[in-house]
């Protein structure tokens, strides 16, 4: 979500602010860190950062290194803040691995605690945490953002859909683009019912689909659409272009990945 999805909110006529999500959190973040009792000098931890801390409560609890490999627990621990949940979504599950994460989800929470630090999620997390605690706050920003304009909304998650909400809730001038059909982050929290539910979100909303596709021809854009029209909750669009011809489809099977791209190469 870090580098896919990104952010326009025009302040005045005379200034503009384009940047992902994360930066903006981390932006607001710096300035109002004292609403949450946080340094606006915290840590940003990256993934490196963040696997030592697994390995080292991996050690602290005697659990097996192999069955509980930092990403396979960090993609965990990420994938419940993206639904905006805690180590307590793990707690109920008989299962005794998942049991064992949500310990691991609750020390890592606190050792980023502990050495004043965030990781990318919580930059998303905190903010929302900012703007519900400091409703002076979030009116302040939302009055000061008169236009936002978010680009791949398909693919934002809880937490952005809660901030995309709260900073338009004075002006309500709000641009979303994106593409149902195009949604390939729900393995990192995208949800696709913001999108989805778009015109009952915001009713006042004016809808324009973009069907000319200026890339391809009529004989693949047939046979995509063939193959989309079948997705469950999708909004349907027709899509064609005036590009005349194009050679038939063809379906090759490559022996291995080398002969795959020697066939794409010729």
């Amino acid at each position: 979500m870090r580098s896919r999805v990104e952010a326009l909110l025009q302040v005045d006529c005379r200034a503009m602010w384009i940047s992902t999500f994360h930066a903006l959190c981390a932006r607001l973040l710096r300035r109002e860190a004292e609403h949450l009792g946080l340094s606006p000098r915290f840590t940003i931890y990256d993934s490196a950062d963040q696997q030592a801390v697994i390995k080292q409560l991996v050690r602290e609890y005697g659990l097996d290194d192999t069955a509980y490999a930092p990403r396979m627990v960090l993609g965990r621990i990420s994938h419940a803040k993206n639904r905006m949940e805690g180590p307590e979504s793990f707690a109920g599950t008989w299962n005794p691995r998942d049991r064992d994460v949500g310990r691991l989800f609750e020390g890592y929470q606190k050792a980023l605690a502990d050495a004043s630090a965030l990781d990318f999620d919580d930059l998303l997390i905190k903010t929302v945490e900012l703007f519900d605690k400091a409703p002076g706050v979030r009116e302040r920003y939302a009055r000061r953002f008169k236009f936002a304009m978010i680009d791949e909304y398909q693919d934002t998650n809880r937490p952005q859909y809660l901030l995309v909400k709260q900073l338009v809730s004075v002006h309500g001038n709000l641009c979303v683009v994106g593409d149902p059909d195009q949604s390939i982050y729900k393995w990192r929290g995208a949800d696709l019912r913001n999108i989805l539910d778009f015109e009952a979100d915001f009713p006042k909303a004016h809808t324009v689909k973009l069907e000319r596709n200026y890339r391809s021809t009529q004989v693949i854009l047939d046979a995509a659409s063939a193959v989309v029209r079948n997705n469950r909750n999708r909004k349907d669009k027709v899509l064609w272009t005036d590009r005349a011809g194009g050679a038939p489809i063809v379906v090759y099977r490559g022996a291995d990945e080398l002969d795959e791209a020697d066939f794409i190469v010729r």
